[in-house]
């Protein structure tokens, strides 16, 4: 089970961010979709607006339960794990002029002798940091789900964000557009550590509405200003989401 980005189009002001569809062949994708998780495994998380979560985090235990046992996602889970997918990541990425300075991984053996030398020369930092992904899935009741603009946290690269509707399933009326903001403050243009702001302090640049089977690419940057404002749609409908991190690690 995997996916490509060949179809990937990028904006690249004030940050990468750009939309690739359609992501996975369409039996595949059908396979996924009937496969979601239910609500009840996953995890309110108030703190970034009205949203549900499973992941390695929040949740742990059910989460894993599911992977395990559940085929089509195991094996997808299993791929966004390799090094062969972050690293083509990084590819789609360098294709479109946007090289984040992450070639192929090293060996634990090499990244031993290199890290050895830079030590002799005094070169602590040279050392790239190992990159990892995760993945979540998330929910956003339309009733008024929403997230909180933010940047993202420094220790991550570039990430993912998947839909998860069958078609016809989502009315873009109830909104659930990934946005792209900026501060109306200049002073706030700068966050690399992830401070979280209200939405009428940004001014909207930009959206990628919430359509099935595509993903949202972004490159995490000092002013990668997303957000997804609160929808209004009925209560029983909920945008769901697959979002993949890739992060680095010293």
């Amino acid at each position: 089970m995997q996916f490509q980005l060949q179809n990937l189009a990028l904006r690249h002001d004030p940050f990468p961010i750009g939309v690739a569809r359609p992501l996975f062949p369409d039996d595949d994708y059908a396979r996924l979709l009937e496969a979601y998780p239910n609500k009840e495994h996953f995890h309110y998380l108030g703190k970034v607006g009205h949203k549900y979560v499973l992941s390695e985090k929040f949740n742990a235990r059910a989460y894993r339960d599911f992977i395990h046992n559940t085929p089509v996602w195991r094996d997808l889970h299993a791929w966004i794990k390799s090094d062969a997918f972050i690293y083509g990541v990084m590819h789609s990425l360098r294709e479109q002029n946007i090289d984040l300075g992450f070639d192929a991984p090293l060996s634990t053996a090499k990244r031993l002798r290199k890290y050895a030398k830079n030590v002799a020369k005094g070169r602590y930092w040279e050392l790239s940091p190992k990159l990892r992904s995760r993945f979540e899935f998330s929910m956003l009741p339309a009733d008024g789900g929403s997230v909180i603009p933010h940047t993202d946290e420094p220790g991550k690269i570039v990430t993912i964000v998947i839909s998860m509707a069958r078609a016809d399933e989502w009315d873009p009326a109830w909104g659930g557009a990934t946005d792209v903001n900026r501060p109306k403050d200049a002073t706030r243009l700068f966050n690399r550590m992830n401070a979280r702001a209200e939405f009428e302090e940004m001014e909207l640049l930009d959206s990628f509405a919430y359509e099935p089977n595509q993903a949202v690419v972004f490159v995490k940057t000092f002013n990668s200003w997303h957000s997804v404002r609160p929808m209004t749609g009925p209560a029983d409908a909920l945008r769901r989401t697959l979002t993949i991190n890739i992060e680095a690690r010293g």
